[in-house]
Parts: structure tokens; C-alpha cells; sequence
């Protein structure tokens, strides 16, 4: 039987994020934008399996958060691309569909960017919890990540757009899915964390 803490999101977790509006999960791949900054792309899938849909939940440049500690809310946090290593990030550059803010994936190969890798955690209660809907809010230009609705074409069709605006509703909720959630008595003793992929 799980504890309390297996109902949280928590620092050091692999998840995927899926959005409540399209129930599309956030995913990057290396794949540069041809417009915009060219940076690696930002998009969302429908596909459940894909790897290249997990995200490490990590404290925010220059911090360490302790592995299996649960989010607060209002924790600043980076999400980090497990493929790709490079963290997800926005900035003043017009995303490709929609005209909104531009989300990418930024850093180096230590997944080390800057400020624009920075989000908010914006949830009602204590902590993020794994059952509910929370947004994320772009410490650096207040804008939050959602979903446009618009479609890509070639080389990545089918995936949605994934951008940044001032006031999303549903298209800019977001939902824990899938994932290696680890609480902290687990990594203290050794023992196996919560799988669901």
C-alpha cells in the first residue's frame, strides 16, 4: 500500500505531463524550429508510448532539490528532457502556429540553461498532487504552457503545438500521466519507486 507522499509529484520523478484540453502529452525531440529562435522544438503528442514524451521533475539553476521531497505549490522547478537532456523553456520569440510565445527545449549537454528554463508551479493545496490539474507559469514573462490546437505538418505531423500565453483556461492545464515517481523513503532505503509506464 502506498504512503501519503505516492499522491505527490515529487523532485527527481520521470513523467509525462498531459494536457487536460487535448489529452496530448509534452514532448521534444531533436527537431530545431525553422522559425523563431531554431531552437530544439516543443510539441504534443498523442501517442501514450513515446519516449521522448518524459520529463525529470528539477530544482530551479543553481539549486538542488531533495530526491522524493514532494512540489509545493508555487515551487519554481526545471523540467529537464530525458532524451535530449535540454530543458524547457520560453522566451519573447513567436511560436510557429499560433503567433503565441515560443516553448522550447534549451541547454547544454549537463542540461545547464538559464532563467528561461524557470516555471512556477500553479496548484491549490499544499503540494502538487498526481490527481489534479495544475498550470505552469514562465517565471521569466509570466506567460503559461499550453496547447494552441494548431497541427504540424511535416517532419512532425500530428503533434500539436505546444506555446505560452497570459491567460490559458483548459488548453493550459496540465495533469501528472505516466511515470517513475519517487518518494523520499524509497530513495532513502533503496526500495523500488512507483512505475507506471
Amino acid at each position: 500500500m502506498e504512503g501519503v507522499r505516492a499522491q505527490y509529484v515529487t523532485c527527481g520523478s520521470v513523467l509525462k505531463l498531459l494536457n487536460v484540453a487535448y489529452n496530448m502529452r509534452l514532448h521534444s525531440h531533436d527537431v530545431k524550429y525553422g522559425t523563431g529562435s531554431g531552437q530544439q522544438s516543443v510539441t504534443a503528442t498523442e501517442i501514450q508510448e513515446d519516449v521522448n514524451s518524459h520529463w525529470v521533475i528539477k530544482a530551479k539553476t543553481g539549486r538542488q532539490c531533495e530526491r522524493g521531497e514532494p512540489v509545493s505549490c508555487g515551487d519554481i522547478i526545471r523540467l529537464q528532457h530525458v532524451t535530449t537532456k535540454k530543458n524547457l523553456h520560453s522566451h519573447h520569440f513567436q511560436s510557429p502556429l499560433s503567433g503565441n510565445q515560443e516553448v522550447s527545449a534549451y541547454g547544454d549537454d549537463q542540461g545547464e540553461g538559464d532563467t528561461g528554463d524557470h516555471w512556477e508551479v500553479i496548484c491549490s493545496g499544499e503540494f502538487w498532487r498526481r490527481d489534479s490539474s495544475v498550470k505552469l507559469k514562465h517565471v521569466d514573462t509570466d506567460s503559461y504552457l499550453a496547447v494552441s490546437g494548431r497541427t504540424f505538418g511535416r517532419p512532425i505531423n500530428g503533434q500539436m503545438e505546444v506555446m505560452a500565453m497570459s491567460q490559458p483556461r483548459r488548453e493550459g492545464e496540465w495533469k501528472a500521466a505516466e511515470g517513475i515517481f519517487l518518494h523520499a523513503n524509497e530513495v532513502k532505503s533503496h526500495s523500488h519507486a512507483h512505475t507506471e509506464l
